[in-house]
């Protein structure tokens, strides 16, 4: 339910064996890949910052609303996925 992630948090959802991260960015929900493209380990667990999740192990930075790889030692961006609201139910749009 989207009023159970609260502004800063974020859940981790398993859709067909792809890891998708849901975060709450004030009020806003955001989705992308759990996976760092630097190393290929999980970025939940880092610290988020604004619109910004930080790789726990390096320090990269993605872009939670864009997927942007933000700064060294990653270059290439994160998966994104569509979200919206429905019936208070956080929902993320997964390509076939």
């Amino acid at each position: 339910m989207a009023d159970e992630l609260e502004p800063g948090g974020y859940e981790v959802i398993d859709v067909d064996d792809l890891l998708i991260a849901v975060f709450n960015v004030a009020g806003e929900f955001y989705a992308i890949e759990d996976i760092c493209t630097h190393d290929g380990e999980e970025l939940t667990g880092g610290p988020i910052d604004h619109d910004q999740i930080i790789c726990p192990r390096h320090g990269a930075r993605f872009c939670l609303r864009t997927g942007a790889a933000l700064t060294p030692p990653a270059y290439e961006a994160v998966a994104t996925f569509a979200t919206r609201v429905v019936d208070g139910r956080v929902q993320v749009r997964v390509a076939d």
